[in-house]
C-alpha cells in the first residue's frame, strides 16, 4: 500500500533537523497546523498527515474494524513514520492524537523520542476520582446526536469545542472541517475517541513530554491536564493564555512559544 497517498503525507522543513510529527485531532486534518509551520520549518523536519477518513486521505483504505480502536490509528502513525523514515521524532498530538501517539510509541519506541500533547484527554467520561468533563449520559447523547444528524451536530458543537465566541470565524472553520469529513467514518472515529480510556497507557511514557492545556476548554478541562501531567513522570505542564480546545488555531503564538521552548530544551 502507498502509505504516503493513503494518509496524504507531507514532509517539509529542514531535512537536517530533528523530525516533528504533527497529528491532528478528531474532525480535523493537517491544514489545522498551518499557523504552526512557519515557526518550525527553518530548524525542523516536519511531517504532516491525515488519518484515513480525514482531509485528502484515501477513503478507500478505511476499515471500520481497524479504526474501531485507537490502536488502528496508532498503526497508521507507525506506518507513516516507517514510510518517511522517522526516528526519534517529537510527536505533537492534538486532543485524542496525544493518546494515539502514546500507543504508537509503545509499538515502535525508536520512532518517537518525545511528546507534545496539545489539549490531551485520556478519558472523556468522568470516573471515580477522575473528572473527564462528561458524564456517561452526556457522551451517549453526543454520539446519538452525531449519528442521527452529523451535519447538524457539527454546526452546533464546533463553536463550543473551539470556544472564543468573540471570534466566530474560528468556530466556522472547525465546523467546515467537521463537515468535510465523511460522516460514516467520522461516526467511527467519534465513538472510538469519546469512549476511549488510555489512562493506564500514560504510565508507560518515559520520554520528555510537554502537556499543553488552555485556561478554559469544554472538551479537556484543566483537571484533565493535571491528571496527564501527574501520570507521566517528569512531564512539563504549561497552561496557555488561550481558551477553547484548539490553541494551535486560536492562540498560535502562545502555542508556538511553548513548543519551541520545549524543543530547544531537547537539543
Amino acid at each position: 500500500m502507498d502509505i504516503a497517498r493513503r494518509n496524504n503525507v507531507t514532509v517539509t522543513g529542514n531535512p537536517q533537523g530533528r523530525t516533528v510529527v504533527l497529528a491532528h485531532g478528531f474532525g480535523c486534518d493537517q491544514n489545522m497546523w498551518r499557523l504552526m509551520l512557519p515557526a518550525l520549518v527553518e530548524d525542523y523536519r516536519v511531517v504532516l498527515f491525515d488519518y484515513v477518513g480525514a482531509g485528502r486521505s484515501d477513503a478507500a483504505a478505511f476499515s471500520e474494524g481497524r479504526y474501531a480502536s485507537l490502536d488502528g490509528y496508532a498503526r497508521d502513525v507507525m506506518e507513516v513514520c516507517e514510510a518517511v523514515d522517522v526516528r526519534d521524532a517529537v510527536f505533537v498530538g492534538h486532543s485524542v492524537s496525544a493518546m494515539i501517539g502514546v500507543l504508537a510509541a509503545d509499538m515502535a519506541p525508536e520512532r518517537i523520542g518525545a511528546h507534545v500533547m496539545v489539549a490531551p484527554s485520556p478519558r472523556y467520561i468522568d470516573d471515580d476520582g477522575y473528572k473527564g468533563g462528561f458524564s456517561a449520559e452526556d457522551i451517549d447523547e453526543l454520539l446519538a446526536s452525531l449519528e442521527s444528524n452529523y451535519l447538524g451536530w457539527s454546526a452546533a458543537l464546533a463553536p463550543v469545542i473551539m470556544g472564543n465566541s468573540d471570534r466566530p470565524e474560528l468556530g466556522e472553520e472547525l465546523k467546515n472541517s467537521f463537515c468535510a469529513t465523511d460522516p460514516d467514518m467520522a461516526r467511527v472515529f467519534a465513538r472510538t475517541t469519546f469512549l476511549s480510556d488510555s489512562r493506564d497507557e500514560l504510565k508507560s511514557v518515559r520520554v520528555p513530554t510537554l502537556v499543553l492545556e488552555c485556561t478554559e476548554d469544554a472538551i479537556a478541562p484543566r483537571e484533565v491536564g493535571a491528571f496527564v501531567h501527574q501520570a507521566i513522570a517528569g512531564s512539563t505542564l504549561v497552561t496557555l493564555d488561550a481558551t477553547g480546545h484548539c490553541p494551535h488555531l486560536s492562540a498560535p503564538e502562545a502555542t508556538n512559544e511553548a513548543i519551541l521552548s520545549f524543543l530547544a530544551d531537547l537539543r
